[in-house]
């Protein structure tokens, strides 16, 4: 019997990823990654993932399943490859994604050594993507369920990663999930979804950074679009752009942080007009279902989770690729992944380095 490692958060999507993989037969370990401590108590948690009372109810859905369930401590590694990179980002002026590093750094690449640990073929998540494999490569699609399509967050699996996972909720929608759990009588068929980043806590992102970084001094001048001075900010990491709330100004037509110069500890405000942009530049590109192309190719890029999809030529360059979009984009900002689309396939994606 093939044996597969699930990874369970202890929400509704994990519990019915791996609710259906017992049902079809597969030998299934639980497994839960605890990424984050918590010592207040539950209520002050509710809406963020990761939280500890979630290890308690995967532990209660596998027990539910009758199957093996592992609990393993990642808070180290969690913090190396997550938090501290996310410190640096908006200390260095550049907004990450943090959710990106996680679900297709750390996670996958901890799940597959577990899995190897654990004599497992396969690891699989509750991820909302499809996957399909041609001639030999393995390709990602978006979700049946539009509104859920998580393929954003894995666009930086390789495909040794990709040949070892499952997504079992792929071709499913929420609702369809939701009923599932009830059939299975999982307990947490009603528990509500996460929504925010496990480590702040509901904090503002500079006063975690100021907590973790006391020694941090990257407050300076908050400048308009002609460099004249407008008033002084507490710190670049406070800020990112598109940002209208908590600049510390009032009066006048509406002002958004249009760019952040940390070198110079300068944060620049501008009128809405100001943040549209024309293209951008990508680092660290990672192409999943495509071979690298020679020439330019059309498409649609997402430039944020919540982004709706713009057309767009990806030309490649030295350093990654260049993005040209056919109409004007709102607040393009470095440090955020960008994700390259055709139609239903991922084709890949990269970080914003530069805006033009």
């Amino acid at each position: 019997m093939e044996r597969i490692v699930v990874a369970m958060s202890g929400g509704v999507d994990s519990s019915v990823a791996a609710a259906l993989l017992v049902d079809q037969g597969y030998d299934v370990i639980g497994m839960t990654m605890q990424l984050w401590g918590y010592s207040a108590r539950r209520s002050r948690h509710a809406g963020r993932c990761c939280a500890s009372e979630d290890i308690e109810d995967a532990r209660r859905v596998a027990h539910h399943l009758r199957i093996p369930f592992y609990a393993i401590n990642f808070q180290k590694e969690f913090y190396q490859q997550v938090v501290q990179p996310f410190m640096d980002d908006y200390i260095s002026g550049r907004t990450p994604s943090p959710c990106v590093n996680c679900n297709s750094g750390l996670k996958f690449h901890e799940l597959v050594r577990v899995a190897d640990k654990l004599c497992a073929t396969h690891v699989a998540t509750g991820h909302y993507v499809r996957m399909e494999c041609n001639n030999g490569r393995y390709q990602i699609l978006k979700a049946l369920d539009s509104k859920k399509d998580q393929s954003y967050f894995l666009f930086n699996l390789n495909q040794l990663q990709l040949s070892r996972a499952l997504f079992p909720l792929g071709s499913y929608t929420k609702a369809d999930v939701r009923q599932l759990a009830r059939k299975f009588g999982l307990p947490v068929a009603e528990k509500p979804e996460s929504q925010e980043l496990c480590f702040l806590q509901g904090q503002r992102q500079g006063d975690f950074i100021q907590q973790r970084m006391p020694d941090v001094r990257s407050e300076g001048e908050m400048v308009d679009a002609a460099g004249n001075l407008v008033t002084h900010h507490p710190g670049v990491h406070f800020y990112t752009i598109g940002q209208r709330r908590g600049l510390g100004i009032s009066g006048g037509p509406p002002q958004y942080v249009i760019g952040i110069d940390a070198s110079n500890r300068l944060v620049r405000i501008g009128s809405n007009e100001d943040l549209l942009k024309r293209g951008m530049s990508r680092d660290r590109v990672n192409l999943v279902s495509i071979d690298a192309p020679s020439d330019a190719i059309p498409g649609n890029v997402r430039i944020r989770y919540k982004h709706e999809e713009s057309a767009a030529v990806l030309r490649p360059s030295e350093n990654g690729c260049r993005v040209e979009f056919a109409e004007k984009q709102r607040a393009i900002t470095p440090g955020q992944a960008a994700v390259f689309y055709r139609e239903d396939l991922l084709l890949g994606g990269g970080w914003i380095s530069e805006v033009f």
